[in-house]
């Protein structure tokens, strides 16, 4: 393995110098390369590098280091994710870079295979994604044969972050007054994501030894969505996994009449919430249930997850602190509370304007 040190000597010169590990215990080999900025030594030593990769390991395609990359990482990730990167490489990164050799990728050939993936309709924010795995891939290579292809000047494509619809408040209200004339487990799903803004793999991972009416606690530990697999005969599968993130496992207090509306339904403590039974309801058909919901109570079509967004919006305008509100959410910063999920409407703005005087 090759490690790389830059640093400026005391006669000014810059070095840039190369370590390999020997094959004697404790012992390390090293070459350095010259120049009067950083910018010259690095090109050398990039060069120098470059040249060993060509040499040592030439016949290497992107194919073959993406499917040892795949059998060393997964072991060490979630399922879910090895499952998306495995897609990810499998649907779109190896058929677009596979057969080249992994020494020849340069920077077109990232940029050439970002234009493919516009072309065919993708999201921004999906296609930057897929260059993040290649990245991935590639600093695989560097770590493990000492492949050196530098991608760091790979402009990623911009993530612009889609507007999410919201139910205004005279639409949740008529959406709260459906669910009180509802005795079904899917209005009690409802309910609960828009006044503890659960996301909706957790809410279908939840169970009632999950929530203690006693003390009002609800409790995220884990979540469930359906996983892409490389069985043929079987091609996805539901998995039931720790939640999204570390800060994403919390507890979060149950307000008064939720308790009381969940005490209605309270269950086996192995049981899950909007089944009633030992087997849960899966994500996309709970977005079902809501689509048609939104449709008998004669209200627009929006997306489950609009449920954290009104949650959220709701809580900022009766006053809760971001700190407070982001570890309800489950987020690692209250940064992303408030530029993801923290919306404004212009009836706000308006009211916020308002309070300005022109008096001292």
């Amino acid at each position: 393995m090759i490690s790389r040190n830059t640093y400026q000597r005391k006669d000014g010169r810059w070095e840039s110098r190369i370590y390999t590990k020997c094959n004697k215990p404790g012992k390390t080999q090293y070459r350095s390369f010259y120049g009067k900025t950083r910018e010259a030594a690095e090109a050398k030593a990039a060069s120098y590098l470059q040249e060993l990769c060509e040499a040592s390991t030439a016949e290497m395609t992107v194919g073959q280091l993406a499917a040892e990359y795949l059998s060393v990482k997964t072991p060490q990730l979630k399922e879910s994710t090895a499952a998306n990167y495995r897609m990810k490489l499998e649907k779109h990164i190896i058929p677009a870079l596979g057969k080249l050799a992994v020494c020849s990728v340069k920077a077109k050939s990232i940029y050439a295979f970002i234009e493919t993936m516009r072309q065919s309709g993708l999201s921004e924010r999906y296609i930057s994604d897929n260059v993040i795995l290649i990245k991935a891939l590639f600093r695989f290579a560097y770590n493990t044969y000492s492949i050196m292809v530098n991608l760091s000047g790979i402009i990623m494509p911009k993530r612009a972050r889609p507007e999410v619809r919201l139910l205004s408040d005279k639409e949740q209200d008529k959406l709260k007054a459906y669910i009180d004339n509802s005795k079904d487990r899917t209005a009690l799903g409802v309910a609960l994501s828009l006044f503890t803004g659960i996301r909706i793999g957790e809410l279908c991972a939840l169970q009632w030894k999950d929530i203690d009416l006693e003390k009002r606690i609800l409790t995220v530990s884990k979540t469930i969505q359906r996983i892409q697999t490389d069985d043929p005969v079987c091609r996805t599968k539901l998995v039931i996994t720790e939640p999204k993130s570390r800060s994403s496992a919390r507890s979060i207090p149950i307000p008064e009449f939720l308790a009381l509306r969940l005490n209605q339904y309270i269950g086996k403590g192995d049981s899950y919430l909007l089944s009633g039974i030992a087997k849960p309801v899966e994500p996309r058909v709970m977005q079902y249930r809501f689509s048609q919901m939104l449709k008998n109570a004669d209200l627009p079509s929006v997306h489950f997850h609009s449920l954290r967004h009104a949650f959220a919006t709701k809580c900022i305008s009766l006053g809760f602190d971001v700190k407070t509100l982001s570890e309800i959410l489950g987020h690692s910063s209250v940064e992303l509370t408030l530029n993801r999920y923290v919306h404004s409407s212009l009836d706000r703005k308006k009211a916020c304007m308002d309070k300005l005087t022109w008096a001292a």
